[in-house]
């Protein structure tokens, strides 16, 4: 604790007495006393508080004074040993004088300042693109689902003249072997009379085999094979009738069977998918 105190004998000084922690090294220094023509003491009595001991100090002089219960004070009197950090290091030379005028850098400035908002924009551009499509691809199908997406068919269980039915992705798929009387009985058809127009040989690959998807276009009912009034197929649930190439030829469906991808990896193997 750091005190401030008349000394005893009322002479023209004033006692100081210090307390030193136990942090600091060396001696606890002995009490001091300033000389009598460092102090001005005034004329008549004054109290001891901060104003009149302000108003008391040699000019340049400082003054502190601390107290309370349990209250320890350090005063450093010299400041020589503490290091100011030094900055100087990472300035562009052009900036270290404080005299020099900031327009003759500007340029040089700008430049740093666009160099800098680019490359953070491409980072930023790269972490939202990674972003978006890990976030797209996690609502994609799953590897199970993937795998299950093409199915391979043997045509040669698929007889003349009859239609047989499988399943790709939840859906019944129509394979049709044609015979050659139903080939030609279809592109005889004139294409601009149809309700959804499309050629026949625009819908097959190989023309005695049809593909379609057996899903009416009118509400998502599942038509039946071989009948109808064109010996195609027929929705019964609203009357909806298709040919032997899958083309909407009466009722309330608006377009024709869909025909998905497939190919054909050799003659008598056919993949859906």
């Amino acid at each position: 604790m750091l005190k401030l105190v008349k000394s005893p004998n009322l002479s023209n000084c004033i006692k100081v007495s210090k307390q030193v922690i136990g942090s600091v090294t060396g001696e606890v220094s002995e009490p001091f006393s300033l000389p009598k023509e460092s102090v001005k003491v005034p004329d008549s009595p004054l109290k001891l508080n901060a104003f009149s001991l302000a108003a008391s100090a040699p000019k340049g002089q400082l003054l502190v004074q601390a107290g309370g219960f349990g209250v320890v004070a350090q005063i450093r009197h010299a400041h020589t040993d503490v290091q100011v950090p030094d900055f100087d290091y990472y300035r562009r030379d052009e900036l270290k004088d404080p005299t020099a005028i900031a327009r003759d850098s500007e340029s040089s400035r700008r430049l740093t300042s666009y160099m800098c908002l680019a490359a953070g924009g491409m980072g930023a551009a790269y972490a939202a693109k990674n972003t978006i499509t890990k976030f797209v691809s996690s609502m994609g199908a799953a590897a199970d689902v993937l795998a299950l997406a093409k199915i391979e068919v043997n045509l040669n269980d698929v007889p003349e003249g009859k239609n047989v039915t499988f399943k790709w992705r939840g859906k019944p798929l129509f394979i049709r072997h044609r015979t050659q009387a139903e080939i030609e009985k279809e592109r005889s058809v004139t294409v601009e009379s149809l309700r959804d127009p499309q050629a026949d040989e625009d819908r097959v690959t190989k023309p005695e085999f049809l593909v379609v998807i057996g899903v009416c276009t009118h509400l998502g009912c599942v038509p039946l094979p071989n009948v109808g009034d064109y010996g195609g197929y027929f929705c019964p649930c609203h009357g909806s009738h298709y040919d032997v190439s899958g083309r909407v030829r009466k009722g309330p469906a608006p377009l024709n069977l869909e025909v998905p991808p497939y190919e054909y990896t050799s003659d008598s193997t056919l993949v859906v998918g």
